[in-house]
């Protein structure tokens, strides 16, 4: 059974930085795609950052320059490190996984965590 769980969400001001993190157990990380996926209050489940199996990445517009995920295989945790962090940044944020090619669309994604928040105050 797969099962995907974030940490690391909380309350930051404007500027500020959080990391967050997903581990896996039921599947390896190395093996898969994975992507961080933010949903706001009211609005749709947006796509933030992605990486495949080989390490590229991909990111959404708002957030290049300012996020980076990452993987550590020894420890089956993939990370989103968010710097400068805006008010536009509110929100659950989410990890999903699959065994397909990494892609910006959430309907792709077979496997997910069950999110965690972040605020940022301005």
């Amino acid at each position: 059974q797969v099962q995907l769980v974030e940490s690391g969400g909380g309350l930051v001001q404007a500027g500020g930085s959080l990391r967050l993190s997903c581990s896996a157990s039921g599947l390896i990380f190395s093996t898969y795609s994975v992507a961080w996926f933010r949903q706001a209050p009211g609005k749709e489940r947006d796509f933030v950052a992605a990486l495949s199996r080989s390490s590229s990445t991909w990111y959404a517009d708002s957030v290049e320059g300012r996020f980076t995920i990452s993987r550590d295989n020894t420890k089956n945790t993939v990370y989103l490190q968010m710097n400068n962090l805006k008010s536009e940044d509110t929100a659950v944020y989410y990890c999903a996984s699959d065994r397909g090619i990494i892609t910006r669309s959430a309907a792709n994604y077979d496997y997910w965590g069950q999110g965690t928040q972040v605020t940022v105050s301005s």
